[in-house]
């Protein structure tokens, strides 16, 4: 539990854990089950990806789950991510615009469509840069969109998959890691009972 009060509950997600219930009872162990549990009035806000880890958000009553969500929709909750991704980007920084949509036929996969897809942006900086038999590096990601798996598939067309990502990644770079190397790092948002901002922060996994 990273904070819990009446009005919002933020929890660290573990990668290979849904945010979700999940289609069949074999999938209905997820994060907003354990949150529910301990704080039954807690309603979904945003997700993360099952492979992806950080911090995740719940607003204590209904009120608060739509103000927390139209923060979210309207870009007011300023999000980094941490990713380890194979190569060295040549910049320090930069950012990826490219929009995208659902690929239907192969979901829950998500591909870049500059006729159809809807507007998505990322920034990234260079943390640092790993020398090895394969080169990999540390970014540092904003993403000032939340479209469904951004972050991967901006990465991946600009040839830097993110380690052990089982959709986007080649199977080489895929299998340089147990799990999906991101990590939702810090949130910071304006707290619903009086504005303040409030900073909730996860440590990054040590594998990164």
């Amino acid at each position: 539990m990273l904070h819990a009060d009446a009005w919002l509950v933020a929890i660290d997600k573990p990668s290979g854990l849904l945010s979700v219930p999940g289609r069949g009872p074999d999938k209905a162990h997820c994060a907003a089950a354990w949150v529910q549990a301990r704080y039954p009035d807690a309603l979904v806000v945003h997700r993360l990806d099952m492979g992806t880890s950080g911090v995740l958000v719940f607003g204590r009553g209904a009120a608060v789950q739509r103000a927390l969500s139209v923060a979210f929709a309207s870009r007011q909750v300023h999000k980094l991510y941490l990713a380890r991704v194979a190569g060295h980007p040549a910049a320090a920084s930069g950012r990826i615009t490219l929009p995208l949509s659902c690929d239907w036929p192969n979901r829950p996969r998500q591909q870049v469509d500059t006729l159809h897809g809807k507007p998505s942006v990322t920034g990234w900086r260079r943390l640092q840069a790993l020398p090895g038999p394969v080169p990999t590096a540390r970014l540092a990601l904003r993403p000032l969109t939340g479209r469904s798996h951004q972050l991967r598939v901006h990465l991946q067309e600009i040839g830097h998959p993110i380690l052990g990502d089982e959709l986007y990644a080649p199977p080489d770079v895929q299998a340089l890691a147990p799990r999906l190397l991101l990590h939702a790092h810090r949130l910071r948002l304006r707290h619903p009972a009086d504005g303040r901002w409030l900073t909730l922060q996860a440590p990054c996994p040590s594998s990164f």
